[in-house]
């Protein structure tokens, strides 16, 4: 199932410094007002580098609303 894919996904990255700290430079883009925000389209590239297969939605789904309460607090995905 692709919404276990994504939660590996962020499980690995949340274990890794090396990988999330390559995220976050690939994946964030600093907005208006040096607000951080994150290209979900990045992510789902950067996460098919690792081997993590899934879609823009499945990453919304995944982190808005099946249980994904923690990584709500850590990412701000726009």
């Amino acid at each position: 199932m692709s919404l276990e894919r994504v939660d590996a996904f962020y499980k690995d990255l949340m274990a890794n410094q090396e990988v999330y700290e390559q995220y976050y430079k690939k994946c964030s883009v600093k907005g208006t007002f040096g607000v951080w925000s994150w290209d979900k389209t990045k992510i789902v590239d950067f996460a098919a580098t690792l081997g993590y297969e899934f879609s823009e939605s499945e990453l919304d789904e995944a982190l808005f609303n099946t249980g994904a309460i923690a990584y709500n607090s850590s990412f701000n995905v726009g």
